[in-house]
Parts: structure tokens; sequence; C-alpha cells
């Protein structure tokens, strides 16, 4: 009988590492993009995001609160990230917002993460739970749908390079995934989110790419009194960076309206604009450092997606 008591202690003791093993792989988000977005060997990872850190050239906006970057892959949207990244002061960063678009599933509201932990292959990056209760007790926020949030990359994206940049920094994440946010709810979310914006304690990483135009993204909007169907999309995804830059949040929502521009983050950015709208007390700059198109458009069977690199400094 001790060994029958043995057995069914050896059978509980490997059930019990099952499941922990279970659990555990549950509350882990894998990178589910690497080694096709961008490659999951550590080393050529780390090297090519210094490579683009270092193309970036001097810090022009020290001190960075917040950033808005793109979410492609990293062969096109790489360099244009780096720019932004190039900003971020890692010294008294204790945890980062980032906020990107829901492209998988239709949403309404902002959704958190029940994750623990995001991978990369540059190593984790832990959630900050304490937040994520804080703002799912405004009852505000949904949780994320599991198969959404790994089939998702507009958070991945920008994953590696907060790791790569916040290296020997142990820092904490709060993943929020955007939906398709009405003007009131842009509003809602601002106004939640700008005591976090407002602590120099916190980074937020906003992601979105720019116009995605041709015919395969519906769109083919061209402005009169351009050469080039490229030049026609930079001077539009131009207006909207300069309302951006101007703080000009009113502007920004009517310029969508008139234009159509496909901006994918524009729900993220809308928020970032209300947060800092909220901080009226504060000096605020928004300045982009960078813009690039994956391919100049020449005639209408063309298409090409918008990359711009965005800095948002708080004094």
């Amino acid at each position: 009988s001790s060994n029958s008591s043995s057995s069914a202690s050896s059978f509980v003791l490997v059930w019990l590492i099952n499941v922990t093993v279970i659990i555990t792989a549950m509350s882990r988000r894998k990178a589910t993009h690497a080694g096709s977005w961008y490659t999951d060997d550590e080393s050529e990872l780390d090297s090519q995001l210094s490579t683009w850190l270092n193309d970036a050239g001097d810090v022009t906006m020290p001190k960075a609160r917040a950033i808005i970057g793109p979410h492609a892959g990293y062969s096109y949207s790489g360099p244009t990230a780096g720019f932004a990244y190039k900003q971020i002061d890692p010294e008294g960063v204790q945890r980062v917002f980032v906020l990107g678009p829901s492209h998988c599933i239709y949403l309404d509201a902002c959704a958190l993460t029940t994750r623990s932990v995001y991978e990369t292959p540059l190593g984790n990056l832990n959630v900050d739970k304490d937040i994520v209760a804080s703002l799912r007790e405004t009852k505000l926020f949904e949780m994320m749908d599991k198969k959404a949030e790994e089939d998702e990359h507009s958070l991945e994206m920008h994953l590696p390079f907060i790791a790569k940049v916040m290296s020997g920094h142990p820092i904490k994440i709060v993943p929020i995934l955007v939906g398709s946010l009405n003007a009131e709810a842009e509003e809602v979310y601002g106004e939640v989110l700008a005591p976090y914006l407002d602590d120099p304690s916190n980074l937020f990483v906003v992601s979105s790419d720019f116009c995605h135009w041709g015919r395969r993204f519906n769109y083919n909007y061209i402005e009169e009194g351009h050469e080039h169907i490229y030049q026609s999309i930079e001077a539009v995804d131009k207006r909207g960076i300069k309302l951006i830059e101007e703080q000009n949040t009113k502007g920004f929502k009517k310029y969508l309206k008139e234009t159509h521009n496909t901006i994918c983050g524009r729900h993220p950015i809308a928020i970032l604009m209300h947060a800092l709208d909220t901080m009226d007390e504060r000096r605020k700059t928004v300045k982009f450092l960078h813009y690039a198109q994956s391919n100049k458009c020449m005639k209408k069977g063309d298409s090409s997606v918008s990359y711009a690199a965005g800095v948002v400094v708080v004094e």
C-alpha cells in the first residue's frame, strides 16, 4: 500500500507540474510575428535595431514622454521607428504603455491583456498587473480575446525596440488594444490615461502607420497639384502630421473626415491628443522627425504604406 500511495503522490505531482506548465504558457503572449515580420535570431535582431538607432543620428528631442511609430515589417518600417526610439532616455522610466489599433477583431472600446508576460527574442517583458487592474476598475476596458491578441501585430512590432532601448532597466508594460472608437470615447480614454502620461516614470508608445494607398487598401485619394501620386500621398500625410504637431485635436478629426486618410492608428493617436489636451498645466511639444513610404506610387495600380516617427516631450 506504501507503493500505491507513492504512485498516487507521483501522479498528483506530475499533474500539478503539467497544470503549472499549461497555466504559465497561457499567461505568456508569444512573439508570433518573430521569424516572419522580423528576425527571430536574437543577435541579428539586436544588430539591426542598433543600426537603425545609430542611423537616426543625434538625439534631438531628449526625454520623450511619448512616441508615435510604425508597426510594419522591420525591413519596411524599422529605419523610421529608429528615429522615435532614439529619443527615449530609459533613466527613470518604470513602465511603458503601448497603444495599438486592432486589426484582427472589431472592437468599439479599448481592451487590456490577461497575460503576465509578452515574449520577445531579446527577452521577456512583464505586464504591470497592478496598472491593468486599476484600469479595469474604471469599467471602460474590455479584456483582449486571446487569439486576437496572438494574431495582432500592432503591439508586438514595438516590443523588440522597447526591450532594446530599455535594456538594463527593469520596466513593465501596459499593452492596450484600441478599437474603432467614436469621438466621445477617444476623449474619455484620453482623460483616463492623462494622469499616467503626466507621470515622468511612464512612457507612451503609440503604434500607427500612416497612409495605406492603392486598390488593395481600397483608398486612392489623389490631391490636385502634384506631379506624382506619391507626392500627393506625402502632402496629405503631412497635413495630418502638422495637425498632430499643433495638437489640434478637432482639426485632426476634421482632416480625417475630409480626406478619409487610412491612418490605421488614428484612434490611438486621438487618445494621445486628448490626453495632452487634459494636461493643460504642462508645456508640451510634439514633433515628427522622419517620414518614409514603402514604395513611390507613380500609377493607379501601385500601392504603398507610409511611416512616420513622432515624439512628445512634456515639461
